[in-house]
Order: C-alpha cells, then sequence, then structure tokens
C-alpha cells in the first residue's frame, strides 16, 4: 500500500488541539445523502444479478360475428436484469503516527469514519448516475435508466419531465416510490446487506511508494448493491432545471411545484394515495404499499423555498419524517441529496 494514500505527520497534526489533545474532527466534506438512509434492500436471486419478470402485453379480446371463430390470446412477458458492484476501501495508518495519538483506536476510528463516509458518497452517487453500460464495473442507477423525454424510444419517457433547461447546468428532482413490488436496492444473494468492516489485525506490513515495509494498522471496507427499478411508472424525474440565471434563478423560472404536481399525477397508485389516483392498469394487482419521497439537492431546495414563500403554497406542509421534522409537499418528504449534481446535460 503506497503512502500517497495513508495519512502523514502533517495529517496527523491536523487532528490535534493546540493543547496536544487529540481534536474533535469536524468532517467537513460530509454531505447529506439520505436515499441511501430511505430505500429498502432485498436479497437478490442471483449472486452478481437480480433477474425480474414484467408483463410487455395484455391478451386481447375478438369482436366475434356470427359463425367466425377467434384466435386465442396470451399475455407477453420478458425478463430483465438489474446489476451488483462491488466497492472496496482500505484504511491504513502508521504505526508511529497512530502512537503519536496517545489513543491509537480513536486515531483509527477517525480514520475509518471519514472512509466510511467517502464511500457512502459514491454509493449515492452510483444510486443517481452510475451506469454498467459504459462502466462494466459499475451498477445503474436512475439517471441511465430515466435517460429521455422522447417516448419513441424508451417506454418510460412518460415519466421524464422536461423542466425546460436547455444548457449543461441543469438539475433534478427525483420523485421516487420506495417499495417491495415498486423499487429498491439489493444484494447479492446469500450475502450480508450494508457496508462490512473488517479490522485487519494489531500490527500489519505496510508499504511505501517504493515497496518498502513499514508496521501499521488497516482496515478493510466492502460494500456490494445495485439497484432495482421493478416497476418503472412509480417513479418521475424532472429534468432539465436550470440552475442559472436563465432558469431557477431568473426573473421567470420555472414553477417546481406545477412540476411536481405533474410528477405526482403521473404514479399509477400510491398507498399515500396522490390525487387518489387508486386504480392500476391491472385492477386484479394487490394495491402496492410505497414509501413517497421527493428528493434534490440543495440548489433547487433553495428555489423551492423561495418559490414557496414568494406564493405562499399551501400545500407545503412540515411533517415529522423518521423522527425528525421534514418539509414536505402534498404531505410527501422533500429529502436532500447533495450528490444530485446541478451540471447535468439535457436530457432529450
Amino acid at each position: 500500500m503506497a503512502t500517497s494514500g495513508l495519512p502523514n505527520l502533517v495529517d496527523w497534526a491536523r487532528t490535534r488541539a493546540p493543547d496536544s489533545s487529540s481534536a474533535h474532527v469536524a468532517q467537513l466534506l460530509s454531505q447529506c445523502n439520505q436515499m441511501i438512509k430511505d430505500m429498502i434492500w432485498q436479497e437478490a436471486n442471483m449472486p452478481l444479478a437480480h433477474k425480474i419478470t414484467v408483463g410487455t402485453a395484455l391478451p386481447q379480446g375478438t369482436f366475434r360475428a356470427a359463425n367466425i371463430g377467434v384466435a386465442f390470446s396470451k399475455a407477453l412477458f420478458a425478463q430483465m436484469q438489474f446489476g451488483i458492484c462491488e466497492l472496496v476501501g482500505y484504511s491504513g495508518v502508521d504505526r508511529s503516527i497512530a502512537e503519536l495519538w496517545g489513543d491509537i483506536q480513536k486515531y483509527r476510528y477517525i480514520q475509518d469514519m471519514a472512509h466510511i463516509e467517502g464511500m457512502s458518497q459514491q454509493v449515492s452517487n452510483a444510486l443517481i448516475y452510475s451506469n454498467e453500460g459504459t462502466n462494466p464495473g459499475q451498477m445503474t442507477g436512475f439517471a441511465p435508466i430515466y435517460s429521455t423525454v422522447n417516448s419513441a424510444t424508451a417506454y418510460n419517457a412518460a415519466n421524464v419531465i422536461d423542466g425546460g433547461g436547455t444548457g449543461s447546468a441543469n438539475a433534478s428532482i427525483w420523485y421516487v416510490n420506495w417499495g417491495d413490488i415498486t423499487t429498491y436496492g439489493i444484494f447479492p444473494k446469500g450475502t450480508p446487506s450494508g457496508i462490512i468492516y473488517e479490522d485487519k489485525g494489531d500490527i500489519r506490513a505496510l508499504y511505501d511508494v517504493n515497496n518498502n515495509q513499514f508496521e501499521g494498522y488497516t482496515s478493510f471496507f466492502r460494500i456490494k448493491f445495485g439497484l432495482c427499478v421493478n416497476d418503472w411508472r412509480y417513479n418521475v424525474r424532472v429534468a432539465n432545471l436550470d440552475t442559472t440565471t436563465a432558469g431557477l434563478a431568473g426573473n421567470s423560472p420555472p414553477d417546481l411545484f406545477v412540476l411536481l404536481s405533474k410528477a405526482m399525477g403521473k404514479i399509477p397508485a400510491s398507498s399515500r394515495r396522490v390525487f387518489n389516483a387508486d386504480e392500476t392498469d391491472d385492477p386484479t394487482d394487490p394495491k402496492p404499499g410505497t414509501m413517497p419521497v421527493i428528493y434534490v439537492n440543495r440548489t433547487v431546495q433553495e428555489y423551492m423555498d423561495i418559490q414557496a414563500i414568494r406564493d405562499k403554497n399551501v400545500l407545503i406542509s412540515l411533517k415529522d419524517y423518521a423522527g425528525q421534522p421534514v418539509v414536505g409537499f402534498r404531505d410527501i418528504p422533500i429529502r436532500v441529496v447533495d450528490q444530485l449534481g446541478t451540471s447535468e446535460a439535457r436530457v432529450v
């Protein structure tokens, strides 16, 4: 393990208080990625992927005339596969530097928590933007699935709303309905979920950039995960929200709450009874229990607040969600995900 990835004496000094005691470390790079906290997880039905079956066509009846027979008809089905990726990291600290702290375990804990924060940001980013089609070692997130507004090229384009932005400084709002038959996270069959942590022992051999050995402490982190959109109808992307002065920051910005209302109207059914849209395309299906959540970045949240104050939007509420007060629209919580970008290309 090369020293370029290990904390050095300068890093050590920055974790000390003026009296040389161990300082409280403020993790300034920590982010708000609440999608990970909200999503539900299921064990995949394969070691490296999850395969589902979806209906693609319904049987059709025939208007029959006298003495004329009719042909048999059948439902058509297709199988879809969602990949699982592996994210791995090591935390290594020089034994001498750790001993300078006086509390070796606390110093290792600070380093390990920073690694976990960094990996959680990577997971959050992957859940949105990763594309196993262009990066085979990764999984596929929401954005590559909901990637066009052109219904001629993708059936789920109906659930991508164009916010009007034309440049490359765009953001998206995501309206996601988590549920065990709608959208959920997946982990490999026969394995535990979440980040796996391993302490690799008290003292291990580490190596510098010249492959020379020194003693240190090593921790290992690993998570295997993927995303399954079991029913694309239960998620909506409001794309192409221009964050510049030509868009949200301008004099005539797109009305975010009108766009959100349109998004909610596209959901075929919800346990929260959005718009009382209780009927599905297949009335024999049980109404799915879902947990609807709206995800935005901090920039979009800022302009949501501005528009809500300006227009005195009566549909905005403050509700308790997961034990904390959260702003919501039509009783759907609005959650911040810092990995949602403001430099998205126009979705066409």
